[in-house]
């Protein structure tokens, strides 16, 4: 309000307009009537653009405030904005970040089945080289032998194979791995809102930076996704070493989540 009556008290606002003659040349037959029409027309614009700058000095005045104020001045800190800043909101982002967890482990072994899928088959086709002919009679008959070790493993990681497919880890994987990159991306972002929600602002540290490269790489991991599909084995390790490695900052950045929740208990009230 005080910026808007300042602009309102600028000299260029509140000093009166000037009349001043054409310089044009006078056609009209009467050209004092001429000059006065547009000295007339030159006042009524200039007034229009004074009354068009006072309705709009409050509105500028108002959007250039977080400009102005200091940030912890601008934002509801103290209370103003209710269960935003409460402490059941503040909760929701380790409970759902508790339950991602472990649900990125379930994806994990979601992937490793399917992943023995297909390594299986690699497996029996390697066998397979190592089985030697079936001995034969002189008259070209097959002579009945008992299965040799090879052949029964072949038999076996079939078997395996089999009840492996019927379990549909490749569709569950990748399910699992949509859900888990739609929900983390979400909640990782909403962790830090809230957060400057309750406080004004974020705390750069172990937590905050983790929880950043942990949305960063499942981001990479998804995005290797086109590529796996094609059958590109590096694309393949790859996803195993990103997503590794975001389980393991996972598991370090467990201890920091704790203590942010004993401060918040410690900073906050309900709801």
């Amino acid at each position: 309000m005080a910026a808007t009556l300042s602009l309102l008290k600028l000299p260029i606002i509140c000093q009166k307009p000037q009349q001043s003659r054409s310089k044009l040349p006078i056609l009209s037959t009467n050209p004092n009537k001429l000059n006065f029409h547009q000295d007339t027309n030159k006042t009524t614009l200039f007034n229009q653009t004074i009354d068009s700058l006072k309705s709009a000095a409050l509105p500028l005045t108002t959007l250039a405030l977080p400009f102005i104020l200091d940030t912890k001045d601008a934002l509801a800190v103290d209370g103003e904005l209710g269960i935003l800043e409460g402490r059941s909101l503040a909760l929701v982002h380790p409970l759902v970040m508790g339950g991602l967890f472990c649900y990125t482990l379930w994806s994990g072994y979601l992937g490793w089945q399917w992943r023995r899928v297909r390594t299986i088959q690699n497996d029996i086709n390697e066998l397979k080289k190592q089985v030697k002919p079936a001995p034969v009679t002189p008259e070209g008959k097959a002579v009945e032998a008992a299965p040799s070790p090879v052949e029964i493993q072949i038999q076996q990681l079939t078997e395996e194979r089999k009840e492996l497919l019927k379990g549909s880890y490749r569709d569950r994987h990748f399910n699992a791995g949509s859900i888990l990159l739609g929900f983390g991306v979400f909640e990782s972002i909403g962790g830090g809102v809230n957060t400057w929600f309750r406080t004004g602002k974020l705390f750069p540290g172990p937590h905050l930076f983790a929880g950043a490269a942990i949305t960063a790489l499942w981001a990479a991991a998804a995005a290797l996704v086109p590529a796996m599909q094609k059958g590109n084995e590096t694309a393949r390790n790859l996803h195993i070493a990103l997503n590794t490695l975001n389980v393991l900052l996972f598991i370090w950045q467990i201890p920091t989540g704790i203590d942010i929740v004993f401060k918040v208990f410690e900073f906050t009230k309900w709801p």
